[in-house]
């Protein structure tokens, strides 16, 4: 599901909870709602609203943490790429083909990830491992350009490892069993929200400007969590400016 199906999910269900509350108060005994029950429902309710507090900044930190990691390396492989192709610039013109090689994988991931709107890196191509084939063939004449070669393939090597590294790391960082936990103690406190709030207009758009507000902050945290697509996206700069340079 997308992001802003969920966070319409963790809506109807925390809203839902504030009008299950409101509706069981005319229904429940008096004895239930005296002021020795609201003291314990207050207790019983601040637990629960401290638990959610902390899961909820774990859900946050975790979701950000993933999404500035993935940012990082992103613009890392967008450096390492830019120098790969300078160190082929001094090894020669013979190395003319690699670098299109280069510039045609730089302009492959950027039509995997952006232009087709993935919500993940796709599986690396094998352009990279022809280009490091084509590394291998080179036959440096001097001292320098065997260094340059070796430099070459240690560059290529990086860039293939943080290529799969953003593969592996496509999958969701958000724990489901977390997020259900969270939106059940949020709905829970709603529901005692509403059993002690008047019934007015005044309270019904305060709880549903809450709600509306938790809905928000899970899909902030679900938009993190998906950094190549949606809203909150990772930019493709870093990758149009390597793939500008590339070549000359």
């Amino acid at each position: 599901m997308s992001p802003m199906e969920i966070s319409a999910i963790v809506f109807a269900c925390v809203f839902g909870g504030s009008i299950v509350g409101m509706l069981l108060r005319p229904i429940l005994p008096q004895q239930h709602l005296n002021a020795d029950t609201k003291d314990v429902i207050k207790l019983g309710v601040g637990l629960i609203g401290t638990m959610t507090a902390l899961v909820l900044g774990l859900l946050v930190a975790s979701a950000k943490g993933a999404y500035d990691t993935r940012r990082a390396e992103l613009t890392q492989m967008a450096a390492n790429t830019i120098l790969l192709d300078r160190v082929l610039a001094h090894y020669g013109p013979e190395t003319a083909e690699i670098r299109g090689l280069l510039k045609l994988a730089v302009a492959n991931m950027i039509n995997q990830i952006w232009a087709q709107g993935g919500e993940a890196p796709a599986t690396p191509s094998s352009t990279r491992e022809v280009l490091f084939d084509k590394l291998q063939e080179l036959v440096p004449r001097t001292d320098a350009e065997r260094l340059l070669q070796q430099q070459a393939e240690t560059m290529a090597i990086s860039i293939g490892q943080a290529r799969w590294l953003l593969f592996e790391q496509s999958g969701s960082s958000i724990s489901t069993p977390f997020l259900i936990v969270v939106v059940f103690w949020l709905s829970i406190l709603f529901v005692s929200f509403g059993l002690f709030a008047p019934p007015n207009a005044t309270v019904f758009v305060t709880l549903l400007v809450s709600a509306m507000s938790v809905a928000g902050a899970i899909f902030l945290i679900i938009e993190l969590d998906r950094p190549f697509s949606g809203v909150i996206q990772i930019s493709s700069a870093p990758l149009h400016n390597a793939l500008a340079v590339l070549g000359k």
